[in-house]
């Protein structure tokens, strides 16, 4: 059975439990990270040298980073689903899930351990104006590439969804002044009706 170590609040592993769903994969989870420890562990770390999570075990075959996780979920268990069979979809669907890392993931961080993780009276103020104005700016690039498309690839959910997905969930759960984009809330309102979505990342942001 699939092994999946990591805590429910952490938005990588989120994107590995929500990749799980989609595919109905049995999977057994093991908390780690934070509160939990586990990460620092001489086993653990054998698995994962960085000592962090995710970190899954797929009968035997060892694997972290998230998006690393969720690619090969996708092609071994959802060729045609999370797996686009169409090289281009796959390719845009890849192009997204390297966005959210490298432009999305950088703004959105800051300003979730400023509000959510840090106590009001250590809050850089500043910063988080700042971090949430260009969040509003950058997500015109998603509103703009949803125009005539249910999902990012298409129309269908798939692997180049599920980081961008839990970033942009965790955006409009924090107490922060968004600009509209009406076809950005749209996408979530669509995200919001698959039972893996609701379960995995749906939860309180602590």
């Amino acid at each position: 059975m699939l092994k999946l170590w990591g805590r429910v609040n952490s938005i990588n592993v989120q994107k590995v439990r929500w990749a799980i769903g989609e595919l109905n994969l049995p999977c057994e989870r093991l908390d780690a990270g934070l509160e939990f420890g586990v990460v620092n562990e001489p086993w653990y770390r054998s698995m994962n040298p960085n000592g962090r999570v995710p970190t899954i075990d797929d009968n035997g075959f060892v694997l972290w980073e998230s998006n690393a996780i969720v690619r090969y979920l996708a092609c071994r268990y959802g060729s045609g689903s999370l797996w686009p069979v169409d090289i281009e979809a796959r390719a845009d669907a890849d192009r997204w899930m390297d966005w959210t890392t490298s432009t999305l993931h950088p703004l959105v961080t800051p300003v979730f351990w400023g509000l959510i993780r840090t106590a009001p009276e250590k809050r850089n103020v500043a910063e988080i104006n700042d971090g949430v104005k260009k969040i509003n700016e950058t997500l015109a690039v998603i509103d703009h590439a949803l125009d005539g498309r249910a999902y990012m690839a298409g129309p269908q959910l798939t692997m180049g969804d599920i980081p961008l997905g839990t970033f942009v969930w965790r955006w409009y759960s924090m107490p922060v002044e968004r600009v509209r984009h009406a076809r950005l809330e749209a996408y979530l309102a669509r995200l919001q009706t698959r039972a893996a979505f609701r379960d995995n990342v749906m939860i309180p942001l602590t």
